[in-house]
């Protein structure tokens, strides 16, 4: 088991790494549009800013986001679920994950919408 960080991410700024990876799979802990210019913007505009960095580590990887395996979405509200179910169709392409959809009472901030976590193969 190895326990990864990327630079392009920045730092944790709490007890844990960015990713895990094991046995050709790599485990990647919840990320938000925190600290991006999407982090007051719509559900839609902070899932493009958290996307973003999946893709960054799957770069790194050497994989593209056709490597998603499965993801958990969190989301702090119902309303503006087609929007948000139209920009994944968008980011996923035809390479459509195994998913699950968690609505929750909030997220570390206030501003945060939506909190991704993903399981990307990686060999």
């Amino acid at each position: 088991m190895e326990r990864k960080n990327y630079p392009a991410l920045g730092d944790p700024v709490g007890p844990y790494v960015h990713a895990v990876e094991h046995n050709g799979f790599l485990f990647l802990s919840g990320l938000t549009a925190f600290g991006s210019p999407a982090q007051k913007g719509s559900v839609s505009e902070q899932a493009e800013a958290i996307f973003s960095q999946i893709a960054s580590i799957a770069r790194a990887e050497q994989v593209g986001l056709d490597a998603i395996a499965k993801v958990t979405i969190f989301v702090t509200s119902l309303d503006d679920i087609v929007a948000l179910r139209e920009t994944l169709f968008r980011i996923y392409g035809t390479a459509l994950p195994a998913s699950s959809l968690v609505r929750v009472a909030g997220l570390f901030s206030p501003d945060l919408k939506i909190e991704v976590e993903a399981v990307l193969a990686v060999s």
